[in-house]
């Protein structure tokens, strides 16, 4: 049964975080004060979702490095330069804004990427190697990026941050895969009928993160609209410029998969966690706005590989 709900709620993804931001906005007078609960259930989220890796999966990278190296480029310092930029040109001196932009941007990759990856037959190896490298280094990585970005124009608590991304992350993800190294089959059944109460928990941290943010969401004015834009562009174009690098490297099908998941998703539930927890609240605007189209940039990019893929296929047999 849980299986089947597991699927349900994995056909629904597209559709599960913008329904949750919506609700959270709407119940936001009853569940804001629940706030407090976010880390935790990200934490069991993160522990459901590191079931399936193990500590094998990082001899992806000895055999592979260049592809890990892209996407960490990616990830962490093209994409956030290309948010500082998109931020300064559409919002000038509104660093908060800014923040949030960058902050969504220099976040680790998704573990739902891995969802991606599987469905549209990407590098699984490579992307396990990519979350759990990504993971590991996020305590130290996303608050260093924001330093650089916002020394002297936002307090940036640093230490702070740093132990919320170790606990919500990198603690569960480590012992996720330490019960995968002695459980083995035990850690791929318990995953499974985990899958559909990690899903929950996602819709719920979105709720709530809606809730602590909606007084900014419920009036709909120029500027709101103007950050739908812009992270929707900047969302948009994480996940093209991860698939154009990959077919300039002429990497293989399978590569360019997960190239391109794991350098458009981003942990952007971790990302609004943060923001919440230890920035104003217009930092979180530009980052829960981003859950909205998350799922559905994902879904609609499985749809254009699929497609190039099949073109490329059809070309090839032509040649022959």
């Amino acid at each position: 049964m849980l299986l089947q709900i597991n699927k349900q709620l994995e056909k629904m993804m597209p559709l599960i975080t913008p329904i949750s931001v919506v609700l959270g906005v709407m119940l936001a007078g009853y569940i804001k004060d629940l706030a407090f609960i976010i880390p935790w259930v990200f934490a069991f989220m993160t522990f459901s979702g590191s079931l399936n890796s193990s500590f094998s999966s990082l001899k992806e990278i000895i055999h592979h490095p260049k592809p890990l190296f892209l996407i960490l480029f990616l990830l962490h310092i093209l994409m956030p330069l290309f948010a500082w930029s998109t931020g300064k040109l559409a919002f000038g001196d509104d660093s908060l804004t800014i923040t949030g932009l960058v902050l969504a941007m220099a976040i680790p990759t998704g573990i739902s990427s891995f969802i991606w990856v599987s469905i549209y037959r990407g590098n699984i190896p490579l992307t396990l190697s990519i979350i759990l490298v990504d993971t590991f280094l996020s305590p130290f990585i996303v608050p260093l990026t924001l330093s650089v970005f916002f020394q002297k124009s936002v307090q940036i608590d640093a230490v702070p941050m740093m132990a919320g991304l170790f606990g919500m992350v990198v603690l569960p993800s480590f012992l996720g895969m330490l019960f995968n190294q002695f459980a083995g089959k035990s850690a791929a059944a318990l995953s499974s009928r985990l899958s559909p109460f990690s899903k929950l928990g996602m819709a719920i941290v979105v709720m709530l993160n809606g809730a602590v943010v909606a007084p900014y969401l419920k009036e709909v004015n120029l500027k709101l609209v103007l950050i739908g834009i812009t992270v929707f562009c900047v969302a948009f174009m994480g996940y093209l410029i991860s698939f154009i690098i990959a077919n300039l490297l002429k990497y293989d099908q399978g590569t360019t998969v997960a190239v391109t998941f794991n350098g458009g998703m981003r942990n952007i539930s971790v990302g609004s966690v943060l923001a919440v927890t230890y920035f104003p609240a217009p930092v979180a605007v530009p980052v829960v706005i981003g859950m909205l189209f998350q799922q559905v940039l994902a879904s609609l990019y499985g749809i254009i590989m699929k497609r190039h893929f099949s073109r490329k296929v059809l070309q090839e047999g032509h040649s022959v």
